[in-house]
């Protein structure tokens, strides 16, 4: 016996939109708009310098910029190299200058020179020369938070405002971009601390967004959510972004500080506390936040947790660096 076939009814015919004539113009400006949105502000700003400062370097030397050459980035980076102790660059910065003449060149099409074989020879030597290492910020450990605290005039509200700054960025583990970002109605406060939106940073420019809690500290003089309800108090701030600009004659002005600002304080209070202010930035809150939990007993996913890390070995860096006199076999030799 033949088996019956079950005939499924006719689909109505979807419209495909996608399919519909449009404006090309229109799409052209969306793309170019899509694309500016896929590096955050500061790498766009980072990467137009690198690469201002490559033009210029060609300009003086009498060489085309674009397309340019193996030989004409051989001769930028190893000069970049070659400057004295004082102006030579870090490694670091050369990496970053050659991913940036990638870019410039990608975007117009021009084959990159940066993966030449005799770009990456240079490249390859620059490094085993000079070491890879990062040489970052120092960070601020509680000692430290304390001597700063110490040193801040709170009878001012640009003191009000930094005392908070520097206890809200170290007990939250902030980058300075999202110590800037935070607008009032980020800000949930509790009996027991505070819980702080983030909507968006670094290592999340898609927005998904998520939840640090600060706890309220043992001392109001070194609590953050203290500090931070004084400065909000004082500044009168009932919307908008919470860390300001103050004026010299101690005036709260309506837009927001930044990122470079949150720095200059951090150096400003380090320096009134007989601390060299080259030595720390506005980075060394975060990092002195994961290295003094390290040292306090805190484990890697508690730190995780707070810091927002997506990468474990640069979590470790920091615990590996508080915990270095803990289980370290130098104190087991009879010396």
């Amino acid at each position: 016996m033949s088996q019956q076939v079950q005939l499924r009814p006719n689909r109505p015919l979807i419209r495909r939109r996608h399919l519909i004539p449009v404006d090309k113009e229109s799409v052209n400006r969306k793309i170019i708009e899509f694309i500016e949105l896929a590096a955050p502000d500061n790498t766009k700003r980072a990467y137009l310098s690198d690469w201002e400062d490559f033009v210029a370097w060609c300009a003086v030397n009498h060489v085309q910029s674009l397309p340019a050459t193996p030989g004409t980035v051989q001769g930028y980076i190893s000069y970049l190299a070659e400057l004295d102790d004082e102006h030579r660059y870090k490694t670091s910065t050369i990496a970053r200058r050659l991913a940036s003449i990638s870019i410039a060149h990608q975007a117009k099409k021009y084959p990159t020179p940066t993966q030449s074989f005799e770009v990456r020879s240079v490249w390859k030597g620059i490094r085993r020369k000079y070491g890879i290492m990062q040489q970052g910020k120092e960070p601020l450990l509680a000692n430290h938070i304390y001597r700063l605290l110490s040193h801040i005039d709170t009878g001012r509200l640009r003191g009000l405002r930094d005392r908070a700054i520097i206890l809200v960025g170290y007990a939250g583990a902030f980058r300075r971009s999202e110590l800037v970002s935070l607008d009032l109605s980020d800000i949930d406060f509790r009996e027991d601390g505070m819980v702080i939106t983030l909507r968006r940073s670094k290592t999340d420019q898609e927005g998904a967004g998520r939840y640090v809690g600060i706890r309220r500290g043992q001392s109001r003089d070194t609590c953050p959510v203290a500090a931070l309800e004084e400065w909000l108090e004082h500044a009168w701030i009932m919307d908008g972004p919470v860390f300001r600009k103050v004026s010299k004659a101690d005036n709260v002005e309506p837009r927001g500080i930044t990122g470079q600002a949150v720095s200059l304080i951090v150096k400003r209070c380090a320096k009134a506390a007989g601390l060299d202010p080259d030595k720390f930035g506005a980075h060394s809150l975060r990092s002195g936040f994961a290295t003094q939990a390290a040292m306090n007993g805190s484990n890697e996913l508690e730190i995780m947790e707070q810091t927002g890390h997506r990468s474990l070995a640069t979590v470790r860096r920091y615990i590996k660096k508080g915990n270095i006199f803990m289980n370290n076999a130098s104190g087991n030799i009879g010396l």
